[in-house]
């Protein structure tokens, strides 16, 4: 939060209590880019509320540190001035036209070009950190997609008002821009790290078209078809169904289709993006309003915290849809500028379910000569009235995965299930998921493999296969308006939990499990409103595990819909069995056979991924 001083110190520098001084126009932006009266009046609704966390004194914007251990920062608390979100309320501040504002933006856009790394010697240079506060020396790592980010308002600044940025500063975002391009050239991201590729692929093709720069509009050009070629070929994308990430690809797709000129780059654009609002409007779950699942990334579960989700496919999909948004609509300083049109033809998957669906889609296909991808990364999503179930074939558990996600109840009180691996209360990204789906029925192993991550896949890797905890456990996590949700056991030939809502009932299954030679202990709760139940793989004395010396390490499950007009609880119907390090397990359910063999002895993540096999039959 904003010190008394500081926000007594943003209304005296030109902010009222009601949000603006008198405006006074004094620029005239082309027709092409030319800020709508809509745009206008939308800014005047929202800037106030950021006005009040500007910081007069390090001339930024003040927020929250949020992020987890291990991944680019280290604050994980406090108050911190945020590069990103400075630039991108400059450029907003631009587009009021309002001289006090344009003054602010100024000031604001010279203390954040002063952070980027300028040391052509440098292997950051052209970098910016997330926060004033950690320069990219005390970062861990620093996050090489910031240039991208911190560019893209300054390219949109210095197109829009380049008249109103002072003589010597108006250089200096140029400067910053270039410097910018060629670290995104130097890092030359792959097209599988689809946000990050749109993101440089974006920033790069519309710089070189307005700053007239030939050798970098001939990479970026190359860019471009590369990542149409890429997701051409493998038919989706690779951070696949993404409330976090496809947001950024949808809103830099649109901004390519608003900005770039030339007609070749123009319809390949055209085809990523039409592409993929698709993706998302076959994954999105009308009666909840919630983004079904398996998700590569999601930071928030329910997706009513993420307004401006909500608030971005509202304004794509116009009066059609009604998403329950409110006005004016929360949209994220970066979108509103940009022209968002969802395809005709995906609108009206976000305004309802017509009839119960699955959705199967291949995100990135086998390759035969790559370890650890000789099988494909699949989805399944089950779309119904009642509930949506989602799951991915393979993946891992690290902590912003949903590769098990259930989704029910009404709009304004949705409720959710998914799946983590926590050590010690922190998720565990060598804990390895493995599934087979059909409709509203899953078969599901989770194993753990010795050498991915602890708390991120790759920025803390497993040293010497070994792991200290006092904790392991496989957890089922409810989230959302859970007022009239329990869970219960039932006793038969073997227990199951039984989850129970008002309009949607589930079964959930223990199948098999083990950690070396001991047992799986599950929580069997008589009954208790739904929040979390965990399968225990290990509780004690806090104690390493050399993984490679374990004989198993798993816990494999069921989980089914039971609907209230079936009286009798479905029968099991599971046969399983383990020998040799491997798992096999088959479910016969809904008229389909689920069949999963999966590697259980930990060994390395390439090597158990080409070794599972999954069947739906």
């Amino acid at each position: 939060m904003l010190s008394r001083r500081r926000f007594v110190a943003g209304i005296s520098s030109g902010l009222s209590l009601a949000g603006f001084a008198s405006p006074l126009r004094i620029f005239a932006a082309s027709a092409r880019t030319a800020v709508t009266d809509e745009q206008r009046r939308w800014l005047r609704a929202v800037l106030p509320k950021e006005d009040q966390r500007y910081d007069p004194f390090a001339k930024m914007l003040v927020t929250a540190a949020t992020a987890g251990p291990g991944h680019h920062t280290t604050r994980k608390t406090g108050d911190v001035h945020a590069t990103r979100l400075s630039l991108n309320y400059a450029a907003a501040l631009l587009d009021t036209g309002e001289r006090w504002r344009i003054e602010r933006a100024n000031e604001i856009i010279r203390a954040v070009i002063g952070l980027q790394d300028k040391d052509a010697a440098s292997p950051t240079c052209g970098l910016w950190p997330w926060y004033l506060e950690e320069p990219l020396t005390k970062m861990s790592p620093p996050d090489p997609g910031w240039a991208g980010f911190c560019a893209m308002p300054l390219l949109m600044s210095w197109m829009n008002h380049a008249e109103h940025l002072t003589p010597p500063l108006a250089g200096q975002v140029r400067e910053a821009i270039v410097q910018a391009t060629q670290f995104i050239q130097r890092r030359n991201v792959a097209p599988d790290q689809t946000s990050s590729a749109v993101l440089d692929t974006a920033v790069t093709l519309i710089a070189a078209q307005e700053l007239n720069l030939p050798e970098l509009r001939a990479y970026a050009k190359e860019r471009l078809r590369n990542l149409h070629a890429h997701v051409k070929q493998q038919g989706s994308f690779a951070e696949y169904n993404s409330p976090t990430y496809l947001v950024i690809v949808l809103q830099e797709l649109s901004r390519m289709l608003w900005l770039v000129k030339d007609g070749r780059d123009k319809s390949l654009a055209t085809e990523l993006h039409d592409l993929a609002w698709k993706h998302v409007a076959t994954h999105f779950h009308a009666p909840t309003r919630q983004w079904a699942g398996p998700q590569s990334h999601s930071y928030e579960t329910d997706l009513r915290k993420r307004q401006g989700t909500l608030a971005m496919i509202q304004s794509a999909c116009g009066k059609s849809v009604e998403l329950g948004c409110p006005v004016p609509l929360p949209l994220d300083l970066r979108a509103y500028r940009v022209p968002l049109q969802c395809p005709r033809k995906s609108v009206r998957l976000f305004g309802t379910l017509e009839a119960p669906k699955q959705v199967n889609e291949t995100f990135v296909q086998a390759d035969d000569l790559k370890a650890g991808a000789k099988n494909p990364v699949a989805g399944t999503t089950w779309l119904h009235s009642r509930f949506t179930l989602g799951t991915i074939n393979r993946g891992d558990l690290w902590e912003p995965r949903r590769p098990f996600l259930a989704y029910w109840g009404m709009a304004s009180a949705p409720r959710y299930l998914r799946v983590r691996f926590m050590k010690d209360d922190t998720d565990f990204a060598s804990a390895l998921f493995f599934s087979a789906q059909h409709e509203g029925s899953a078969l599901a192993v989770a194993a753990l493999c010795s050498d991915h991550g602890d708390t991120h896949p790759s920025f803390d890797p497993l040293k010497d296969a070994t792991i200290k905890a006092a904790s392991l456990r496989l957890r089922f996590e409810f989230g959302g308006d859970l007022s009239s949700c329990f869970v219960r056991t039932v006793e038969g030939s073997s227990k199951a939990i039984v989850i129970q809502d008002r309009d949607v009932r589930f079964i959930l299954r223990p199948v098999a499990g083990a950690l070396d030679e001991a047992p799986i202990r599950w929580e069997f709760p008589a009954l208790k409103l739904a929040d979390q139940v965990d399968a225990i793989v290990y509780q004690g004395a806090a104690t390493e595990h050399k993984l490679t010396t374990l004989g198993n390490a798993f816990v494999s499950f069921t989980l089914e819909e039971w609907p209230y007009e079936q009286r009798e609880m479905p029968a099991a119907g599971i046969e399983s069995s383990l020998a040799e390090g491997k798992f096999h397990a088959r479910w016969t359910t809904r008229g389909k056979t689920l069949t999963l063999d999966v590697p259980v002895k930990p060994a390395s993540y390439a090597a158990m991924n080409d070794a599972f096999r999954d069947s739906v039959v």
